[in-house]
């Protein structure tokens, strides 16, 4: 079955950085549009940004600036590059991939990762 496994959570410091990697693997034919989402705790889950097949991207209005969103097609790879991290940027992130299995019959169907904590606090 397909998996997506994130990685590069962790502790930051307000006003840090990190890295979010997120690797889809599985019977994939073809990835479509892939993306970033958070949930806090006692809120609900929020995109955080997307990127399509072709490098088109999106973001929150509260990452914008702040986050950069990038693809490696051939290894079926996203990731969340996150600059002067705010405590209010704290939250649980989970990749997300919209895949085609198997063949070009099939249809597309959303994966979701199994989140990374990310803290921002000093």
């Amino acid at each position: 079955q397909v998996q997506l496994v994130e990685s590069g959570g962790g502790l930051v410091q307000p006003g840090g950085s990190l890295r979010l990697s997120c690797v889809a693997s599985g019977p994939i034919f073809a990835i479509y549009s892939m993306g970033w989402y958070r949930q806090a705790p006692g809120k609900q889950r929020e995109p955080v940004a997307t990127i399509t097949s072709g490098g088109s991207t999106n973001y929150a209005d509260s990452v914008k600036g702040r986050a950069t969103i990038s693809r490696d097609n051939a290894k079926n790879t996203v990731f969340l590059q996150m600059n002067s991290l705010k405590p209010e940027d704290t939250a649980v992130y989970y990749c997300n991939a919209n895949i085609r299995i198997h063949t070009i019959y099939t249809t597309p169907n959303d994966y979701w990762g199994q989140g990374t904590q990310v803290t921002v606090s000093s």
